[in-house]
């Protein structure tokens, strides 16, 4: 395999809500199965691919703690939503014949492995892509950060975080028509100014681990498009630097 990409590693954080589709709860098949199809094309490339994927398709914690719920149970409920997501879309890997390995770091095992650093090399060396799961393992912390930490645990070139807008904005640009894009930002002006990059405990891991955050449009991630969009310079938002 010819790696058509810059990287030789990645970590792609995915919201669950890309695997609803067009649905307004859950997980629909046919965008599960694109998503699968985009992530098998990124891996054909010789690339290792990492994954994390949240799980606001199913439970969200914070706003499950909204209910009554005291924060630590309701973020575990989320947790347990990124397992069922990740199982879901391992099988849709499995279907089109791309060898991966579900890792939680909530460990549920009769479902799916632990997460081990050194088994996760291991995997990866054997040509998987890895889909972790579980958050971080514990409350009070989001999927991005644990995307942060698995990035710095794997050595990933780069995050790749895909949003519904095509990369950082000063403002809302779903809300603003004059809302203005950066095209780079340095991680100090990132966290200075509170843009919605990810939470300040996942750009600071990565402005440590001197991890750079590429922000772009989740409509990239389809078969056939995936490669060539990631290949570009001026896609989306670049994080790097201080």
């Amino acid at each position: 395999m010819n790696n058509s990409l810059p990287y030789k590693r990645i970590l792609l954080k995915l919201s669950g809500e890309i695997l609803m589709g067009t649905d307004s709860f859950g997980i629909s098949q046919e965008a599960c199965l694109k998503i699968a199809k985009a992530i098998r094309s990124i891996s054909k490339t010789g690339v290792e691919v990492g994954i994390v994927i949240g799980g606001g398709n199913i439970f969200r914690g914070i706003h499950l703690e909204e209910m009554g719920l005291q924060r630590t149970p309701a973020d575990q409920m989320g947790m347990l939503a990124t397992i069922i997501n990740g199982i879901a879309l391992q099988q849709a890997l499995t279907s089109i014949s791309c060898r991966s390995k579900v890792m939680s770091a909530l460990e549920c095992p009769k479902a799916v492995d632990a997460f081990s650093w050194r088994k996760a090399l291991q995997y990866f060396a054997e040509g998987n892509v890895l889909i972790f799961v579980g958050g971080t393992g514990n409350p009070y912390f989001t999927t991005d950060t644990a995307a942060a930490l698995r990035a710095s645990e794997i050595q990933a070139d780069i995050l790749l975080k895909a949003t519904k807008v095509d990369g950082v904005y000063d403002k809302d640009p779903l809300k603003y028509s004059d809302a203005v894009k950066y095209d780079t930002l340095s991680y100090s002006r990132a966290l200075a100014e509170k843009l919605e990059v990810m939470d300040a405990t996942s750009i600071a891991l990565c402005r440590s681990n001197n991890i750079p955050i590429l922000v772009f449009n989740m409509n990239v991630l389809e078969e056939g498009k995936a490669v060539g969009a990631l290949s570009q310079e001026n896609l989306g938002t670049i994080v790097k630097g201080e």
